[in-house]
């Protein structure tokens, strides 16, 4: 529960199911971790709103526990600030040339895949702008990269590959935070996706985010 906004809440995703041959470490044991280590943070200091921590099943067969879940959130009367969902959040590699791009992009990307991606609809401008602005404020060691796209991103197919877009398609604000899994590790949803291969601290960088996020609902209020 919330000290300030009680009747209004943030969801904090990540699925946690992986694919038959990978034992699925970045993809998607990462955004999990990286969730309930937010969470136990988070249980000694009260966020400012409520907040909904939800591990999603099923992702990779269609996003199918989001989509149950974001239905349910839109029916549920609660108003629903926005959904961050974790999304392979461990792979980090220095080497130029090691982050390709997404066909079609209109966005300048960095050759070298060390960022995390921020990628929201315009619909969730506000929420996005906020998670920047936050990043920036308490965590401005993590190099980050957004992009926005419009409608449901129906445009950018590779931008609702994770359970933010179950929650763009009925209404409501979410954020896909990446590490843009195969556009950057060679071991998505490989027998490599290993622990050993995952950046802790880029891991433990993004929860340290997280963690100011929810303590600030107000700067995503702002209209």
């Amino acid at each position: 529960p919330g000290k300030d906004q009680a009747d209004e809440v943030l969801i904090i995703g990540a699925h946690y199911d992986t694919v038959a041959i990978s034992p699925g470490a970045d993809d998607n044991a990462s955004g999990l971790a990286v969730m309930l280590e937010t969470a136990r943070v988070l249980s000694g200091l009260p966020p400012g709103c409520g907040i909904e921590f939800v591990g999603f099943s099923m992702e990779e067969q269609g996003l199918l526990g989001s989509c149950s879940y974001a239905h349910r959130a839109r029916r549920s009367g609660k108003k629903i600030l926005g959904a961050v969902v974790l999304e392979s959040v461990g792979y980090t590699e220095q080497r130029p040339g090691s982050q390709r791009i997404p066909p079609g992009l209109p966005i300048s990307v960095p050759e070298v895949g060390n960022f995390m991606g921020i990628v929201g609809n315009t619909a969730s401008a506000d929420l996005c702008r906020a998670f920047e602005e936050t990043i920036t404020a308490h965590v401005p060691r993590l190099p980050k990269l957004s992009f926005l796209v419009p409608g449901n991103g129906e445009a950018f197919p590779d931008t609702r590959r994770s359970d933010h877009a179950s929650f763009w398609d009925v209404g409501l604000p979410a954020l896909m935070i990446t590490d843009t899994a195969d556009f950057r590790n060679p071991h998505y949803h490989q027998a490599t996706d290993l622990l050993d291969t995952l950046d802790i601290t880029f891991m433990t960088d993004l929860a340290q985010a997280l963690v100011a996020f929810a303590l600030s609902p107000k700067s995503f209020l702002r209209r």
